[in-house]
């Protein structure tokens, strides 16, 4: 008896992966940063790389977590400043997907790790002598400005080309206040989230769906 368990178990655990796709993927990043008040935002174009595995759950559903390297940011801009952020995260999105024919859509939440950060354009580089906020053009490291963690939500569409190539796109929505600005609140904290569309390719390999 506890060797049929055993059995099933393993069967269960290991179905999946007979029917598992693994993959590469990138794409196009546009990107901006949003929620400061008293600057407005703009996008910006970066990308994004990756690898995933696709497993099939039910039917037509799989889940497919992913790791990448996902280069974002955007353009702020106010009376004084007008600076560029970019933001270099490692992201894990872990993703429900239903595949309809060669049509698929894909949800779920999306963590970030913030590697690193700089900021380049006209930035306050200090303050006058009589304690006036001082602007300059400037290229600096950025990363003691923003949170380490960023959480997300993912949805997207694509169309599968093929038994392995397949095309999409997607919304990345942050959740989470990632500026690290702990001296201000209220009405004046300057609160950043991040916003990114993506168009990527992707390839895969393995068993078939």
């Amino acid at each position: 008896m506890k060797k049929l368990l055993l059995i099933t178990l393993l069967s269960l655990f290991l179905l999946p992966l007979a029917h598992a796709q693994f993959g590469i993927k990138g794409g196009l990043n546009v990107a901006e940063l949003t929620g400061r008040d008293g600057e407005t935002s703009s996008y910006k174009p970066f990308y994004h790389v990756g690898i995933f595995y696709q497993a099939n759950l039910l039917g037509p559903l799989s889940i497919q977590p992913e790791v990448q390297y996902s280069l974002q940011g955007g353009n702020l801009k106010s009376a004084y400043t007008d600076y560029d952020s970019q933001l270099h995260y490692l992201t894990v999105p872990i993703l429900a997907k239903l595949t309809v024919g060669p049509v698929f859509v894909e949800a779920g939440p999306q963590f970030g790790v913030l590697l690193s950060a700089n900021q380049k354009g006209n930035l306050q580089v200090g303050f006058t002598p009589d304690g006036q906020p001082a602007y300059g053009n400037q290229s600096r490291p950025a990363t003691s400005e923003f949170k380490r963690g960023d959480f997300s939500v993912v949805g997207g569409v694509g169309l599968k080309l093929g038994s392995s190539f397949s095309l999409g796109g997607r919304l990345v929505a942050g959740l989470n206040d990632i500026n690290d600005a702990k001296n201000l609140s209220g009405i004046n904290d300057p609160r950043l989230q991040n916003r990114v569309f993506q168009v990527y390719a992707a390839l895969q390999f393995g068993g078939k769906e």
